[in-house]
């Protein structure tokens, strides 16, 4: 079972971005689920969604503690919250940022991971390109599919349809092929690319 824990705060879409991807993982023949943790939480709080998917049903409902992935949509949470607790040594790690890892001040904080699994995208920027709105949640899902290879992406793109129309969903999906390029580029530039 492939287990996703998503950060980011209210109104960036963390919560659509997990639906999406268990979405995603349906178009290809997988079991999936998806859910939030949140309260009374209003635009701008930290908020988590979880996404787990499976080649058989999921039973388990509670929330994830020990990620495979975590896909950080607002870097500023890096220092905030400890969005690292819990996730495996060989995880997958995707922030939303343009900048490194050691510029984001969490180089020796992720020494402790398989470094050819953490990487940065610029998904609000690309967001802003597309869209014309910091919504960085598809773009992340693009990255997300390039980074692991659990999914396609055209998968994503399909549950990105499934949500949006028009216009919206054919700019999030350039979107998100953009970040999955862009991963695509820098893990073949450090010579790994997912099987």
């Amino acid at each position: 079972m492939l287990q996703i824990r998503i950060h980011g705060r209210g109104g960036q879409g963390v919560v659509t971005a997990a639906e999406l991807l268990s979405v995603a993982a349906f178009e290809q023949g997988r079991h999936a689920q998806a859910f939030p943790s949140f309260g009374s939480e209003r635009t701008g709080a930290p908020v988590v969604a979880f996404c787990r998917i499976d080649e058989r049903p999921i039973r388990l409902r509670e929330p994830i503690l020990a990620p495979d992935v975590l896909l950080v949509q607002d870097p500023t949470l890096l220092h905030q919250v400890d969005v690292f607790q819990g996730l495996r040594s060989d995880g997958y790690v995707l922030i939303n940022s343009h900048r490194s890892l050691g510029d984001l001040g969490i180089g020796e904080l992720t020494d402790r991971f398989d470094k050819a699994r953490l990487i940065t995208v610029p998904a609000t920027a690309i967001a802003l390109q597309y869209l014309g709105r910091p919504m960085p949640n598809a773009v992340m899902l693009g990255g997300f599919a390039a980074l692991t290879g659990f999914l396609s992406i055209d998968a994503v793109a399909h549950a990105i349809t499934g949500k949006f129309t028009g216009e919206v969903a054919m700019r999030n999906i350039e979107g998100a092929r953009e970040a999955y390029a862009l991963v695509n580029e820098r893990l073949s530039h450090r010579g790994e690319i997912p099987a």
